[in-house]
């Protein structure tokens, strides 16, 4: 398998993630916390996630290019 694919495939599961604790933290203000965790800290958590995952999508879209010029990683 190719290190884009993986990239890709990463960094859509992270994003999942990121979109999950998102919605943890905005329930979280309603009970004061979700997965026992406070608001603040799954905010963090979800801006970190997202973070995370464009930073692999980057990744991919390097190693794509890298892959179309037919340099072997």
């Amino acid at each position: 398998m190719k290190l884009s694919k993986i990239f890709h495939v990463v960094s859509a599961l992270v994003g999942l993630a990121g979109v999950v604790m998102f919605f943890g933290a905005w329930s979280a203000s309603t009970n004061g916390s979700a997965f026992g965790l406070s608001e603040t800290h799954l905010f963090n958590d979800a801006t970190v996630l997202v973070l995370i995952a464009i930073w692999l999508q980057l990744g991919t879209m390097h190693h794509i290019m890298i892959e179309k010029n037919g340099e072997i990683i």
